[in-house]
């Protein structure tokens, strides 16, 4: 249990780390915005996909919490 929490947080970690950092270099992406400024579906869609990591993230450190007290 305790490699499977390991392996939880290690990935929670990842999501919270890279992600973010990830969203900052699409949102000044030229694609992301159109003509009249408004975001399109290629910031949209990225936008979409880093909530996802950023939820999966959340998952991973509860799930890995529970594993610990379950091995506990």
């Amino acid at each position: 249990m305790i490699a499977l929490s390991v392996l939880l947080f290690v990935n929670a970690a990842f999501n919270v780390i890279v992600w973010p950092r990830f969203y900052k270099r699409v949102a000044n992406d030229p694609r992301a915005r159109g003509a009249e400024g408004k975001a399109t579906t290629f910031l949209k869609v990225h936008a979409a996909l880093i909530g996802l990591a950023l939820v999966i993230a959340l998952v991973s450190v509860v799930a890995g919490i529970a594993a610990l007290a379950g091995a506990l």
